[in-house]
C-alpha cells in the first residue's frame, strides 16, 4: 500500500536498547537508530529483520542516528556497504575520536551530517533534528514528515542536565500537530511519579564534597564520553584546588567535541593534564597510534609524579587503571567515586573493582544521575507535544504509560502500523 506512512518498532517496546524504528511512505524506506541489545555481544547479535537494508532496490534511503550511545549505533557495523548514515557532526567527531581506544569502536564511513533545528529531505521524508539534553553528548529527537503526517522520535531526554536549557526550549516551543510521538520511558520503574533525579549541579556539589575531605587522589570512574560528568569533575577539581588528569582515550574524546567551554588538555585549560597507564602505553603502540601523544607534550603526568601530584589531582579512569596508581604508590588517602550506572558494580568487573579498592583502603561511594527524564519531566514533555497518539519505546515498563499520559497507544516488536 502506498501513500499512508506506516511504521514498524523492530525492538524497543519492551526493553531499553537495541533501539530500531523503521519508517515507510510510498515504497522509501528511513531506519531510526540501530542499536545493539543491552549485556548482548555484537558477533552474537543479528540485525533486526529489514529486508530494505540488503535489498538493492534503493528503497532504503539511509539510517537516522539519534546520538552516539551503543543501544542506539550498535548494530550500525553490521550494516552494508554504501547505506549512508545521518547523525549530529559532534557525534561524528567523538565517535571517530573514541573508535580506536574501543572493542568493537566504529564510526560510519557513508557519514552524513545533519544540524540542530535544520530540516533535511529523504526522498519523500521531510526531517528536522532538535538537540536535547542527554548524558550522551550531541543528541537529537526528530520531527519525521511524510504524506501529511507528523511523527515525533524523542530520542534519549532529560531535563537535569547542563543542557537542561534545551529541554525547556524545547518545551516552550514544541513541533505542533504531531501525529504520533514517540517517547522513551527508561526511568519508569525506577523512580515514582513524586520522585526527581538529581541535577548535574548537585552532582558537581557533591563531588566537591568529597574532593574537599579527601587527603590523597580523588578517582571518578565515569564515562569519558559523559560530556556532562566530565564537566561536573572539572568544575568540582578547580573549585577544591584539584587538577583534572584524564588518560588518551579520554583526552582525544574531549578534544573531539570541538567545544570551547568544554575541559581539555590544550593550552586553554592549563590544569587539565594528561596520565598515560601503562597498558594504555603498550595498546597505542600495537594500534600504531602512538604519535597521537605527542599533542600532549608539556602536559603529561609520569608515573613517578603522581605520588606528589595526587593530593592536588582528581582523575577520571577506568577500573583496570587502579593497579597502575597502586604500583606508582599513588593511593595513600585515595577516594573512589563510582559515577555510572550502579547496575554494573553487580557485574564480575564491578565487584573486583569495589575488592580492589577495599583492599587497598581506597575510600568508595557512588555519585551518579540518571541520562534520561524522571517520571515529572517526562510527564511535562507529553503536555507540551499534545500528540494525538504516544506509542511507548525505549522503556522496560510500558504498562506504566497509561497511567501517566494520555493517549497512549501500545505496539509490539515487529508489528506495522499506520500513522
Amino acid at each position: 500500500m502506498t501513500g499512508q506512512l506506516q511504521i514498524c518498532i523492530h525492538r524497543g517496546t519492551r526493553e531499553i536498547g537495541g533501539s530500531c524504528v523503521e519508517l515507510e511512505y510510498d515504497g522509501k524506506r528511513i531506519v531510526v537508530d540501530l542499536g545493539l541489545p543491552l549485556n548482548a555481544e555484537l558477533e552474537a547479535t543479528e540485525l533486526p529483520h529489514i529486508p530494505a537494508i540488503h535489498s538493492a532496490d534503493g528503497s532504503l534511503l539511509g539510517v537516522l542516528l539519534s546520538h552516539g550511545h551503543r543501544d542506539h549505533w550498535g548494530l550500525l557495523p553490521k550494516l552494508p556497504g554504501g547505506i549512508n548514515v545521518h547523525l549530529g557532526r559532534k557525534t561524528l567527531s567523538i565517535m571517530t575520536a573514541a573508535a580506536p581506544f574501543m572493542p568493537g569502536g566504529y564510526a560510519p564511513d557513508s557519514a552524513m551530517v545533519y544540524e540542530d533545528q535544520k530540516a533535511f529531505e529523504l526522498g519523500p521524508f521531510w526531517i528536522t533534528p532538535h538537540l536535547m539534553d542527554h548524558s550522551g553528548f550531541d543528541a537529537y529527537g526528530f520531527l519525521i514528515e511524510a504524506g501529511g503526517r507528523r511523527i515525533y522520535y524523542s530520542g534519549d531526554i532529560r531535563g537535569h542536565g547542563r543542557k537542561a536549557a534545551l529541554f525547556e526550549r524545547f518545551l516552550a516551543s514544541p513541533p505542533a500537530d504531531v501525529d504520533l510521538l514517540l517517547m522513551e520511558g527508561s526511568s519508569l520503574g525506577r523512580l515514582s511519579t513524586s520522585q526527581r533525579f538529581e541535577t548535574e549541579n548537585e552532582i558537581e556539589n557533591r563531588l566537591l564534597e568529597t574532593m574537599r575531605r579527601t587527603a590523597g587522589i580523588v578517582l571518578v570512574a565515569c564515562s569519558a564520553q559523559n560530556i556532562d560528568r566530565v564537566v561536573s569533575v572539572y568544575r568540582a577539581a578547580k573549585r577544591s584546588g584539584r587538577r583534572l588528569l584524564v588518560d588518551a582515550y579520554a583526552a582525544e574524546v574531549l578534544k573531539a567535541t570541538d567545544t570551547k567551554s568544554i575541559p581539555k588538555p590544550t593550552d586553554e585549560w592549563p590544569d587539565v593534564k594528561v596520565y598515560i597507564p601503562q597498558a594504555q602505553r603498550r595498546f597505542l603502540k600495537e594500534r600504531n597510534i602512538a604519535a597521537l601523544v605527542d599533542a600532549y607534550k608539556g602536559r603529561r603526568v609520569f608515573p613517578e609524579a603522581l605520588p606528589e601530584e595526587a593530593a592536588k589531582s582528581a582523575m577520571l579512569m577506568r577500573p583496570w587503571m587502579l593497579r597502575d596508581l597502586a604500583q606508582a604508590g599513588a593511593l595513600m588517602g585515595a577516594s573512589a567515586i563510582w559515577s555510572q550506572w550502579d547496575g554494573y558494580l553487580k557485574e564480575e568487573a564491578g565487584i573486583k573493582f569495589q575488592d580492589a579498592c577495599r583492599a587497598a583502603s581506597v575510600g568508595f561511594e557512588i555519585i551518579h544521575t540518571s541520562g534520561h527524564a524522571d517520571p515529572h519531566d517526562l510527564q511535562r514533555f507529553a503536555e507540551a507535544m499534545q500528540a494525538k497518539k504516544l506509542v511507548p519505546i525505549h522503556t522496560f515498563q510500558p504498562d506504566q504509560f497509561e497511567g501517566l499520559f494520555g493517549n497512549v497507544a501500545r505496539v509490539v516488536d515487529g508489528e506495522w502500523f499506520y500513522v
